[in-house]
């Protein structure tokens, strides 16, 4: 199953996730300046990235707003990009944080998972409840493919709704236990679901988290640059497995205020890779 593939990386690897966020602001300069069109840009650039720290990572994540914005080029960029990754062997999660219901949500899944967008994983919102849900599920079946549901962001205003108490719990508890629930039939061989959660770089929410659901696979969002330490992750850990931590401007943006930053940025994200690699290791239980 995916999910146990997922597992073996952050064992071998450890649980960096490399974000692949391209804008022309991490590019370097003279980057975009290259390229016949910006979504041939965004694309190259995602390349050069993994190519430097594919061996690193446990898995990439794909941001679609960043290529959605380049319009219909860019969603070519995107399949593309998606596509070579996975030829390559990479893990890669999409993601595109769909949340609808009915044939709406089917036609994503077939997108997103069937289609020509097609990815390992996806993040979700499960807003809508079970029924936000259920048209992915069945691609699930054959172990080919998992989802990371929204439970506790890290954004300042994430507490306005997703900290509210609900029966003297918080609501991100509630909704991780439906996520739970749902997931139970599709664990794979290292004890963990296909269904996991998006859980960022919040230590409160970790820890109370992740004591309550050992089968629940996080992706943890917020290192790096939106603030988050290895400290805070902490929690997010089981016998040092268990979760990726995602990082991407940290990391496509290491090249800045060094030298060659032109030639040497896929260089400069290794480095960066290799030491928040180091940075989390001193931290995972």
């Amino acid at each position: 199953m995916i999910i146990d593939r997922l597992w073996a990386r952050v064992k071998e690897r450890g649980p960096v996730c490399v974000g692949l966020d391209p804008s022309p602001d991490v590019y370097p300069p003279g980057f975009l300046e290259k390229f016949g069109s910006p979504a041939e840009a965004a694309r190259c650039f995602c390349r050069e990235i993994a190519a430097a720290t594919g061996d690193l990572a446990a898995c990439f994540k794909v941001q679609i707003a960043h290529f959605e914005a380049l319009g219909v080029e860019g969603l070519r960029a995107y399949r593309d990009l998606l596509r070579e990754l996975r030829a390559e062997g990479h893990l890669v999660i999409g993601d595109v944080k769909r949340g609808d219901i009915a044939s709406t949500a089917a036609h994503y899944a077939q997108a997103h998972f069937g289609g020509e967008f097609r990815a390992d994983f996806l993040t979700l919102n499960a807003y809508f409840g079970a029924d936000a849900l259920a048209p992915f599920l069945p691609y699930l079946e054959g172990g080919e493919h998992g989802i990371f549901v929204l439970v506790r962001t890290s954004n300042p205003s994430a507490a306005d709704l997703q900290d509210l108490l609900v029966e003297g719990r918080p609501l991100y508890e509630h909704v991780a236990e439906r996520v739970a629930a749902w997931g139970e039939r599709f664990r794979g061989a290292s004890g963990y679901s296909l269904l996991g959660a998006v859980v960022g770089a919040h230590r409160p929410a970790l820890a109370r988290l992740r004591p309550r659901f050992p089968s629940m696979f996080f992706l943890v969002p917020g290192y790096g640059a939106q603030g988050g330490t290895a400290q805070d992750v902490a929690p997010a850990f089981r016998e040092g497995n268990g979760a990726v931590v995602v990082a991407a401007r940290a990391i496509l943006a290491a090249h800045r205020g060094k030298p060659a930053a032109l030639a040497r940025f896929p260089y400069y994200a290794r480095a960066a890779v290799q030491a928040m690699a180091e940075d989390l290791a001193s931290c995972r239980p």
